[in-house]
């Protein structure tokens, strides 16, 4: 079990995902106001019980780091301490652009009555983020040469 975060200055997007089978599910999304609520977290990990966990990294689009890309890292060091588990970090660029596409696009075919809120586009967005992560290991790439990152 993989669990996904989209960290964000007020929400974070969960999915939840395996690699076994290479699916992932948007679970919704915790509040993030001066810091991540750690008690929705503590509840996620509980019940979810993951061996790993995926941040997403917001690049600027020619790569290179922006505010939310240096404080996405810092709660991805603070997970792996609190936690104790590997987090993978994962470029997602655009994802949020295109977790919103898709939703629209199903709010519009009748698949998706209510209208589509933020939290719907991060819990979307770290949906994307894990799917990319789980198709980097089907294809034998390693977290970090997914990243482009260099050790």
């Amino acid at each position: 079990m993989v669990l996904a975060l989209d960290y964000g200055r007020r929400r974070i997007g969960v999915a939840v995902g395996t690699s076994g089978l290479g699916t992932a599910t948007a679970l919704g999304a915790v509040a993030a106001t001066a810091a991540p609520e750690w008690a929705q977290l503590d509840r996620l990990l509980r019940e979810w019980a993951p061996g790993r966990l995926v941040v997403g990294l917001p690049y600027n689009m020619d790569g290179s780091d922006n505010e939310l890309t240096v404080a996405s890292r810092a709660f991805a060091g603070a997970l792996a301490e609190r936690y104790g588990l590997p987090v993978d970090l994962v470029d997602e660029r655009l994802t949020s652009h295109e977790a919103a596409a898709e939703l629209r696009a199903e709010r519009r075919s009748g698949v998706r009555n209510r209208r589509v809120r933020r939290k719907d586009i991060d819990a979307n967005a770290a949906r994307l983020i894990l799917e990319t992560w789980l198709r980097g290991r089907a294809g034998g790439i390693s977290g970090q040469q997914q990243r482009g990152e260099q050790q």
